[in-house]
């Protein structure tokens, strides 16, 4: 089966290898570019670090290698340990499970930088404000949407040829049903289920009335294990 990925080209690229490996095709669309946003980081000190995507790598060189560093899941993680960092603690994956690690690791107070996207979520820092730790945020990249939906995609949701679709984050969700729908094509992008990292991420395909199914957890793995339950 051809599976629609709008991740950026980067993940894209590591979901396609994956669908590959599992005897399925990509059509890799990309709805958004990653970007550095260019905005300084906050002169504050602060006590420790929160990073919540790969997407903040760039940003790395500018950030204290010595403060502990809190990672939103492995994939996080896994560009800290190459610029040098050493006090790193995983969470889960989600927002939820990393709020549970800070608090459980830290008591209330610290300052806490948490490198960001520019169009970021309320969630990390709000449940961590509310239990006593200062939030600094520096929205340091930004995923920018692209102006119109990639060929590609408009190509193979055109000729029928997607059978179903991988979505990680509720902005890119919205962003692809607005440019399909841009290129007449939402009646084609909404015939065919819609596989989602989570809940929220699912929200905006419900709504527009495609099918969805959504991920037991906030993993690539879990939503890679729908792929046996698409008909």
């Amino acid at each position: 089966m051809r599976f629609l990925v709008t991740r950026s080209p980067e993940d894209a690229a590591r979901t396609a290898e994956k669908l590959i490996a599992r005897g399925h095709e990509a059509c890799i669309a990309p709805v958004t570019r990653i970007l550095p946003t260019g905005d300084p980081m906050p002169s504050e000190p602060y006590d420790a670090l929160i990073v919540t995507s790969a997407h903040a790598e760039a940003a790395l060189a500018a950030l204290d290698r010595l403060k502990p560093v809190f990672a939103v899941g492995e994939r996080t993680a896994e560009p800290l340990r190459a610029a040098g960092f050493s006090d790193i603690t995983v969470a889960e994956g989600d927002a939820v499970s990393l709020v549970r690690l800070i608090r459980g690791t830290l008591a209330p107070g610290p300052t806490l930088l948490h490198v960001t996207a520019r169009h970021h979520k309320e969630e990390p820092a709000l449940s961590l404000r509310a239990a006593g730790f200062t939030i600094l945020q520096w929205e340091a990249y930004e995923a920018q949407a692209v102006e119109r939906l990639p060929d590609s995609a408009a190509a193979a949701l055109r000729s029928g040829q997607i059978g179903a679709a991988l979505h990680y984050s509720r902005r890119s969700a919205d962003l692809v049903i607005r440019l399909a729908g841009e290129a007449g094509l939402a009646s084609r992008l909404l015939g065919f289920p819609h596989l989602c990292l989570s809940a929220d991420v699912a929200a905006p395909l419900r709504s527009a009335g495609a099918a969805t199914l959504v991920a037991e957890e906030p993993s690539e793995e879990a939503l890679l294990r729908l792929l046996d339950r698409v008909p």
